[in-house]
């Protein structure tokens, strides 16, 4: 089950992929709160997050909606 899980999550440079968009666009919708993410605990400069992949295709059905 937890293997699931962790399928479920993305990083953000997938989420930025699968957008066409720069990873530092993904990251200030995360700090904006215009995408939810999980933030992981780390040990660096750089925010650690993972998307999670119906957040992401709630994302692109919003986009769908609105063309």
């Amino acid at each position: 089950m937890l293997e699931q899980r962790t399928n479920d999550l993305l990083t953000v440079q997938e989420v930025a992929s699968r957008l066409r968009v720069n990873d530092a666009t993904v990251r200030r919708w995360i700090k904006t709160g215009s995408l939810a993410a999980i933030k992981l605990p780390h040990r660096g400069k750089r925010e650690v997050y993972r998307i999670r992949q119906s957040t992401l295709q709630a994302v692109l059905n919003d986009a769908e909606m609105t063309e």
